[in-house]
């Protein structure tokens, strides 16, 4: 509706209080005209008041005024939560006869909003309602109407705009509703010790009368068999949970159902615990001194979360220079407190050109391997002591060994060659995508060595050759423990830079953790995540060939069978929209 007004608008000139002063002036100076009934007196008043009036600066005004409705915002939670049950029918009839009504007043203009799942966010329901007030003019707002289940993870302590606010929530009288609240959950533990979740089971819409006795809960970890405890309802309790390795560890919660709930969603709750290793202990041993056993000190000593322990045999037990003991300086070697009291101490057992010459007893060498196969960790650096009766492969370690030397002249090999990956360590996390390797039939870009051990691989795989298709590097499962044997003692050749040098101290690193079981090195993995409304799955996997068929289960239990799509080095990823909250397998 528009509407034309006209008026007279004054605009001085002069300030108000001198225009007044002017005028009183000029009364004063006709009042003496005025008692004496002068001539023109009344010309002079007009002269006055039209000076005045020019000083006053009338303005003739016209104004056309257009009224404008007042807005109102109607804003709808589409989150998962909202959409749980009939929530969200009911919210879209709501919505539809709120529109219907506006509708019907043509001095209202409804705006409507839709708030988005905001994921690990939360409903971010307030923030949208400032954006959209963003473009509204304060004076036109006549309020807010939210559809939403009332779940908002930004409510202010005091609200952003003057105008009244209204909630309509979904659902009907007397429900119920069963939940696991998480009161604590740590997001890290110290592998080898135990964390406490602390947590509380609810039933809310129930009298506090009600609202007593025991539930049964289902605590599950890592797709273990579940442990089954009672739960006090409406009071804290504390679960522990032993970290037991390297890495995440999920752990599954789940409540029974009460009877009549409206969602069973809230019954289970997930929790991730990453397992972090306080100090890495680690004992390295040089079976003489020579040129690369500086190269694995200064890898081992550059990580501040590493405890060394070296030892280097400088003086074997068949050397004998009738050198008086008192006069020799050498501490000697404790063979019983490293390698059977303090054994299992140690995270990683490393064996530099070391040499069967009686230092360790069999007893002790069948110590490390049961070490090995009950979840330790050992890497052998061998050179030509590897060789004839002295191989630490003729000992009772032997059986632990993915590889074994060739007797005779063949087992050494001499003359310059470049260390290759092969296909099987592209796709595996130690060697995969290091710098200057091979692509293909290409050479690879990192320098050459000059001797390697030839030998018949009898488990494990084959991460790196010498160019001829003899193993060099070979990883190997033993139990629940990993075993890494490097058939060449001259990587240290790329840490002086020979020959352009080479990625030593990475390759070294990826095979160390590696043998420590770290999780992000784990050559057959599954992984998933949820972001964004997009569920990921990545799996890795050494194996050649096509990746197999993935099985995911949704929350509402829906099977959905995909095969993902492979990326290269060993990767294949499966993208899939998760819409439903909850739990997904």
């Amino acid at each position: 509706m528009q509407n034309a007004i006209s008026a007279v608008d004054f605009a001085p000139i002069l300030p108000a209080w001198l225009l007044v002063a002017l005028a009183v002036l000029a009364l004063l100076a006709l009042v003496p005209a005025l008692w004496r009934r002068a001539r023109g007196v009344w010309w002079r008043a007009l002269s006055f008041a039209l000076l005045l009036l020019a000083l006053g600066n009338p303005r003739l005004v016209q104004e056309t005024r257009e009224t404008r409705p007042d807005i109102a915002l109607l804003v709808q939670d589409r989150s998962d939560s909202a959409r749980i049950g009939s929530r969200g029918a009911q919210m879209d009839a709501a919505r539809a006869a709120l529109e219907a009504d506006a509708a019907r007043f043509p001095d209202l203009e409804l705006r409507t909003l839709d708030v988005p799942e905001g994921g690990n966010q939360g409903t971010r329901l307030m923030t949208a309602i400032d954006r959209a007030l963003a473009d509204i003019p304060r004076a036109r707002l006549a309020g807010v109407l939210a559809l939403t289940d009332g779940q908002a993870h930004d409510v202010p302590a005091a609200p952003s705009f003057d105008a009244p606010f209204h909630t309509i929530l979904p659902g009907a009288p007397g429900e119920v509703d069963r939940r696991i609240r998480v009161i604590e959950a740590p997001g890290f533990g110290i592998v080898g010790r135990s964390v406490e979740l602390r947590l509380a089971v609810e039933d809310l819409g129930v009298p506090a009368a009600q609202a007593q006795g025991a539930v049964r809960l289902t605590i599950r970890r890592d797709g273990n068999p579940p442990r089954v405890e009672s739960v006090p309802l409406g009071r804290e309790h504390r679960i522990t949970i032993p970290i037991e390795r390297g890495g995440p560890s999920v752990v599954e919660i789940a409540a029974d159902q009460r009877p009549g709930e409206v969602s069973t969603l809230n019954n289970r709750a997930v929790v991730t615990i990453n397992g972090v290793r306080d100090r890495l202990r680690v004992l390295l041993v040089s079976g003489e001194p020579h040129s690369g056993e500086r190269t694995w000190r200064r890898l081992l000593k550059a990580d501040p979360n590493v405890d060394l322990v070296h030892f280097t045999i400088l003086r074997p037990p068949e050397k004998d220079d009738l050198t008086p003991l008192n006069e020799l300086a050498l501490i000697a070697f404790p063979v019983r407190e490293l390698f059977q009291v303090k054994l299992r101490e140690f995270d990683l057992i490393v064996f530099d050109r070391f040499a069967n010459r009686g230092i360790l007893p069999p007893v002790y060498l069948r110590n490390i391997a049961d070490y090995v196969r009950d979840g330790g960790a050992l890497l052998l650096s061998v050179g030509p002591e590897f060789l004839g009766p002295t191989s630490l492969a003729a000992t009772p370690l032997g059986q632990v060994l993915p590889a074994r030397p060739l007797g005779g002249t063949e087992g050494l090999a001499e003359g310059a060659f470049r260390p290759r990956v092969t296909d099987a360590g592209a796709r595996h996390p130690v060697t995969q995508g290091l710098t200057g390797a091979n692509q293909g039939e290409a050479q690879p870009q990192w320098g050459r060595w000059y001797r390697h051990l030839r030998a018949g691989t009898e488990s494990g795989t084959t991460v790196m050759d010498s160019g001829d298709g003899t193993p060099l590097l070979q990883l190997d499962r033993v139990g629940e423990g990993r075993v890494a044997l490097l058939l060449s003692d001259q990587i240290w050749l790329w840490s002086r830079g020979h020959d352009g040098g080479g990625p030593q101290a990475e390759l070294l690193r990826r095979a160390a953790h590696w043998l420590m079981k770290e999780p992000e090195l784990e050559e057959e993995d599954l992984l998933a995540r949820v972001e964004n409304g997009t569920l990921t799955v990545t799996r890795r996997s050494v194996e050649a060939g096509p990746p197999p068929e993935i099985t995911v289960t949704a929350p509402d239990g829906t099977v959905i069978r995909r095969p993902p799509q492979a990326e290269g080095g060993g990767r294949a990823v499966l993208a899939l929209p998760a819409e439903q909250p909850g739990v997904w397998q």
